[in-house]
């Protein structure tokens, strides 16, 4: 865990409104801090704007300073300071001391005498950018939800290498929303064209992508719309949430056993070629230096359709407040219930999971791995979610849903694991959806390596007949759990863990995974105190088999 040091005190809504109204002397016997000269007009507001820019003192809103941020110009530590400029408040970045492993430092960011974030390096820059960054995720939802005055007007023109530089970033990153789906509409044609009596499944597409210095390739698809109208399986051989997104997730949970398989091979050259590498810091595998991982969405998750001019504040947020707006929400046979509706009848007999979007919301704080993962390797993330849906014009209610419900939870979390902000975009779609097809609750699946793709029938939980790929004649799909448990086993038993493969059930190989467990039980009772419901707890005769 992260050390005591990183605790809040005091309210950070009172003292936004501190900030923000009046000025501040600074506090004696503070370290290492900034304060700016106080500049008021008559009513008590901050009209002093200026802050250093670029080498140069220039006038500059604070909305400015943070979409400047956001677009990669400045990082955190810039950022925090250059606000406490303009907005004129006691800024103090502060070593903290505790019981840290090995030779780790730790820094604290305290905005007018409030601590907000502790950040871990293993060096002090580190450290301090870490507790920046931590910071700003509690720091700027809540600004920017209070009434700040603009500035006075002014004409700023920016410098040749200014333009340059902003339109360098905005290129980049148009490019990588280009590139993305474009990779994702390749790899697609070419499974259809291989196939294309299933081309009606494609509507619902999610993708995982990795990008590396030499472009994107997809690594992981998966369509789908349903969840299965069967009850609970005992022997794990049954799929019983077939969304796209679920789908595509646990095809790459497949990509990234086989590259686990390749590193712990004995072989040299297979090795090399893994994606991953030996973490010194925490003796588990990560992904190698220069790849991330993206998602791509043809359809706005379920659960996410949030009203856009909703603002979140969390300090007041209660259960009438959220209740069939923010709240968590289940998904039974394709539809969407928020777990304080009453139009659902939680003794019906039907398989229940959390929604996609809810999904995602989890995933970007224990990461994409799962827990069987998590033996062998560091939390994986994503850092982008591209939605391609041509329907949705607004992605406020998925940054709310995925980003704003789980700020600063990342304190709370277990060594390694954190609350990763993806960066939400639309982007062109890759496919249209055929609501009136034969094969409407049909889902196809994918990963890098395989020789064909399988279609599973989302409410009946397995294989069809005439699926390209057939694991045998039980036509349990190659994304079960079973499945899951045995590529598990495959690779505890190359990386010679004894104290793995002596795990009676899937269930008891998860619980081993002390870590993700603990990150796990925060987030759930996180979500509860903010007021967003109870996730809904599996039942345990889906976990309790064996091979």
């Amino acid at each position: 865990m992260f050390p005591a040091g990183g605790s809040f005190r005091g309210s950070r809504g009172a003292c936004l409104a501190h900030i923000l109204m009046k000025n501040l002397p600074a506090s004696p016997g503070l370290t290492k801090s900034h304060d700016p000269p106080a500049t008021s007009n008559a009513s008590g507001r901050d009209v002093n704007h200026n802050v250093t820019w670029k080498g140069k003192n220039v006038k500059i809103s604070p909305e400015t300073l943070i979409d400047r941020y956001r677009d990669g110009e400045t990082n955190a530590i810039s950022l925090i300071h250059q606000l406490a400029q303009t907005l004129q408040f006691h800024l103090e970045i502060r070593e903290t001391t505790g019981n840290l492993p090995g030779f780790y430092f730790a820094f604290c960011v305290v905005i007018d005498g409030v601590e907000y974030k502790t950040g871990m390096g293993i060096t002090k820059k580190e450290a301090r950018l870490k507790a920046a960054v931590l910071a700003l995720e509690d720091f700027l939802p809540t600004l920017e939800s209070q009434s700040v005055p603009p500035p006075l007007p002014v004409k700023e023109e920016p410098s040749v290498s200014d333009s340059l530089h902003c339109r360098a970033l905005h290129e980049r990153k148009n490019s990588v929303n280009q590139q993305i789906p474009q990779a994702v509409r390749d790899q697609l044609t070419k499974l259809m064209n291989s196939h294309p009596e299933f081309s009606t499944c494609a509507g619902t597409t999610a993708a995982f992508i990795i990008q590396t210095g030499n472009g994107c390739e997809v690594v992981a698809f998966g369509t789908g719309n349903f969840n299965t109208k069967e009850s609970a399986s005992s022997c794990g051989r049954m799929v019983h949430d077939s969304h796209a997104v679920v789908t595509a997730r646990r095809s790459l949970m497949r990509f990234l056993y086989r590259h686990l398989l390749m590193f712990f091979s004995k072989t040299a050259n297979l090795t090399q070629k893994s994606l991953f590498q030996q973490s010194s810091s925490s003796g588990l595998l990560s992904l190698r230096n220069g790849i991330t991982l993206h998602l791509y969405v043809n359809q706005l998750p379920k659960g996410a359709a949030v009203p856009s001019q909703l603002r979140l504040n969390p300090l007041s947020i209660s259960a009438w407040q959220v209740n069939n707006e923010i709240s968590l929400h289940l998904s039974v046979e394709g539809k969407v219930f928020s777990v304080f509706s009453s139009a659902f009848d939680p003794a019906a007999p039907k398989v229940v999971s959390m929604s996609a979007t809810d999904k995602l919301t989890q995933w970007q704080v224990l990461g994409y791995q799962g827990a069987l993962l998590s033996h062998f390797i560091e939390p994986v993330y994503v850092e982008s979610i591209l939605i391609g849906d041509s329907g949705c014009s607004d992605i406020r209610g998925m940054e709310i849903s995925v980003n704003q419900r789980v700020e600063g939870i990342t304190p709370q979390l277990p060594m390694f694991y954190c609350m990763m902000r993806p960066q939400i975009s639309l982007v062109p779609s890759v496919a249209t959806n055929s609501p009136h097809s034969s094969q409407l609750t049909y889902g196809i699946n994918w990963s890098e390596g395989d020789s064909s793709l399988e279609v599973v029938d989302g409410l009946e939980g397995k294989t069809v007949e005439e699926s390209p790929f057939k694991s045998g004649s039980a036509l349990a799909s190659r994304l079960c759990k079973a499945a899951m448990l045995h590529r598990f086993k495959l690779v505890a038993k190359e990386a010679q863990r004894q104290d793995l493969l002596a795990t009676g059930s899937y269930r008891e190989a998860k619980k081993m995974a002390k870590p993700y467990q603990e990150a796990k039980n925060v987030l759930r009772a996180y979500l509860l105190q903010q007021g967003f419901g109870s996730w809904l707890a599996k039942l345990s005769v889906s976990e309790n088999f064996s091979m």
